[in-house]
């Protein structure tokens, strides 16, 4: 058997999760496809996912097609919940996106598109409710040839669009309309068919063509069209035909080094922590000892590997296969376990981070040290919630894509913990960057320092986007090997404690897109140099750790800071009769424009505008535009403020 891991997503309500269920009825899973409204679909399995109908937290379920084993992960359609689809990209072989075939393309489908194609995962397109009343099929091609991406394949043509006998009829191999549009559009991507096309295109045969369609499907570079309905099953065959034949299997290398990804971490009724892995490369058995991205070994204590109908306890995981792990203790979300190959730079952060964050607080005095551990466990399985604590005030604040959000928190922590709790007002998150270099230093002799060890930390400002890096400019010679046990391990270390002291900068919000480098490094093992007029202490780790922050601090004092706002890149589009009222409302707002375009009657805009100012823009434009208007917004980055800059509040201020 071979294994494909296969992501599923959608816009919210494109009846993504009805296809996972079809999907599994049509493999012989389950015997009858469960309902969405209804509560009872095998992957939205959450309490709360059932009341509310939304997909949450992603799931993996498996089926055969074959011989292959399809792990299928059901993603979240809400942009709330964005951080669970970035997860899910890292550990894919292919994708199917799904668009409804009466609302078409969406905002968060051009997201999620763009996702897709940055990262080159292959995927097919499955058009779906064709039995909806207002389906269309030519102008739903049209809008994703114009809004996703030209590459693309119809793969048959439908009967009976917009009613409940609707179906969907793959083309036939003898079928010139298809044999031409094959060529025209795979032409454009390989100069051996574009030379045999110009030619003599006769000489193409429908096999070469559909053989080359597979090479270019499975290389991200063209992307097979299906429709059909989730509801009535009309197409999916079509679809599950299309899943085995145009995408790629997992790669088998159960040969080398073991290595794998987590991308979920969750906990078993009995509280148990547990780790999805998807295994890229060799093979983990139980009882192995195994090394995190964190420098720590684990050993693994239950596998549970999924295969169709469920999980199944098994003694190893190979290459090319997800399970579940129990016994890897503190790995997070992302962490490489085992050997870690390469990876592409933009791996991470595919999608905006948090930019609002919200004060909870327990209703019940009495739950707040219940209310720590519950958020505690909450963002082991979202990191991105980043929980932040005043110790001074005893309060919690966590970071948040939007007010959905922050209700799926709320009822989580009520119904899972018993934890009844109100947020304070919702407010925006800036971050802090460098404005120029600055340097510290702290030497192990100097009586003003606590501590037993010389630390020397220069920080400058990085690149837009690329976070913090750490490097060192000292001899290695000065690296505390005996306390770390290798440099890597050092840098590794001292790398964490910079991340965690620039948590907090010079106004209070996170310093980012910096570069630290350890310019000078001494420790105490019980001879040479000591502080002239107190004890000296042979140096530990916890000296390291808690020097490094007092250092980094006075280096960030020397640099000098800027507070930067989160920024959002809207995309409008409006009738052209108001281009004038609708640029002269973004440039108002503080907007940044791009040159407009204009299509006969419909006109495109782009300007980039304040995330506090998002909101204000889209009530403006539908009073101006009587809500003829569309607006797709997507992350633009950090950008400094206009005017004094915004300390961050203590919570209770706020």
């Amino acid at each position: 058997m071979h294994s494909l891991n296969l992501g599923i997503f959608a816009h919210v309500d494109a009846g993504k999760t009805t296809l996972t269920e079809r999907l599994l009825y049509a493999a012989g899973v389950i015997d009858e496809v469960g309902s969405v409204d209804a509560g009872t679909t095998q992957t939205d399995s959450l309490p709360l996912e059932q009341q509310r109908g939304i997909t949450i937290k992603s799931a993996v379920a498996s089926f055969s097609i074959g011989t292959t084993t399809v792990n299928l992960i059901d993603t979240p359609g809400h942009p709330d919940f964005i951080a669970e689809v970035d997860r899910a990209l890292a550990v894919l072989d292919g994708a199917v996106l799904v668009i409804s075939a009466v609302e078409g393309v969406q905002p968060q489908t051009r997201i999620l598109m763009r996702a897709l194609q940055r990262l080159r995962v292959p995927a097919l397109l499955f058009v779906n409710k064709i039995d909806r009343t207002g389906a269309r099929y030519d102008e739903v091609l049209d809008a994703i040839s114009e809004r996703l991406t030209p590459a693309i394949v119809p793969m048959g043509a439908t009967r009976n669009l917009g009613t409940a006998v609707a179906d969907f009829t793959p083309w036939d191999a003898t079928d010139v309309t298809i044999i031409e549009r094959l060529a025209e559009v795979l032409a454009e991507r390989s100069d051996d068919i574009l030379d045999v096309y110009l030619s003599n295109s006769s000489a193409l045969s429908y096999r070469s063509l559909r053989a080359e369609l597979v090479a270019q499907t499975r290389t991200a570079l063209v992307h097979p069209v299906f429709f059909g309905s989730a509801i009535t099953g009309a197409g999916v065959d079509a679809l599950m035909a299309g899943i085995a034949e145009l995408l790629p299997e997992a790669t088998d290398h159960a040969e080398a080094p073991a290595s794998g990804t987590v991308f979920k971490i969750a906990r078993t009724t009995a509280g148990e922590r547990t780790s999805y892995v998807r295994m890229f490369t060799g093979t983990v058995r139980a009882r192995d000892r195994i090394e995190s991205a964190r420098g720590t070994t684990h050993t693994v204590t239950a596998i549970s590997v999924f295969e169709p109908g469920g999980t199944v306890q098994r003694q190893c995981v190979v290459a090319g296969q997800i399970a579940r792990l129990a016994g890897l203790r503190d790995v997070q979300i992302g962490d490489w376990i085992g050997h870690r190959p390469g990876q592409p730079a933009d791996v991470d952060h595919q999608f905006a981070p948090p930019t609002m964050e919200s004060v909870v607080v327990a209703d019940d005095a009495n739950d707040r040290a219940a209310l720590r551990v519950a958020l505690r466990q909450l963002a082991e399985q979202d990191p991105l919630i980043d929980v932040r604590q005043d110790d001074a005030l005893d309060e919690l604040s966590v970071s948040l894509y939007g007010e959905v959000q922050k209700e799926v928190i709320g009822a989580t922590l009520a119904d899972d913990f018993g934890i009844h709790v109100t947020f304070r007002e919702t407010t925006t998150i800036y971050v802090e960057r460098p404005e120029g270099a600055g340097s510290a230093l702290a030497l192990l002799t100097d009586d003003a320092n606590p501590y037993s060890a010389t630390v020397g930390l220069r920080v400058e400002p990085g690149p837009s986007g690329s976070g913090v890096a750490f490097g060192l400019d000292i001899d290695t010679r000065l690296i505390p090997v005996h306390i770390y046990k290798t440099a890597d391990g050092f840098i590794h270390r001292m790398h964490q404690y910079v991340e965690g002291a620039l948590q907090e900068g010079l106004y209070g919000w996170k310093v980012d897109d910096c570069i630290v480098t350890m310019t000078d490094c001494d420790h105490y093992v019980g001879d040479g140099p000591r502080k002239p007029n107190r004890p000296t202490e042979k140096t530990t780790a916890m000296h390291f750790r808690k020097l490094t922050p007092i250092v980094l601090r006075r280096a960030l004092r020397n640099a000098r800071t800027v507070v930067c706002e989160p920024n959002m890149r809207a995309c409008i589009e409006t009738p052209a009769s108001t281009v004038g009222a609708v640029v002269a409302a973004a440039t108002r707002l503080g907007g940044t424009l791009e040159p407009l375009s204009v299509r006969g009657d419909l006109a495109t805009i782009e300007a980039t505008v304040s995330v506090t100012r998002v909101q204000e823009l889209q009530r403006a434009l539908s009073s101006l535009t009587n809500g003829d208007a569309t607006v797709e917004t997507s992350f633009a980055g950090y950008a400094p403020l206009n005017g004094p800059p915004i300390r961050r509040q203590p919570t209770h201020a706020r």
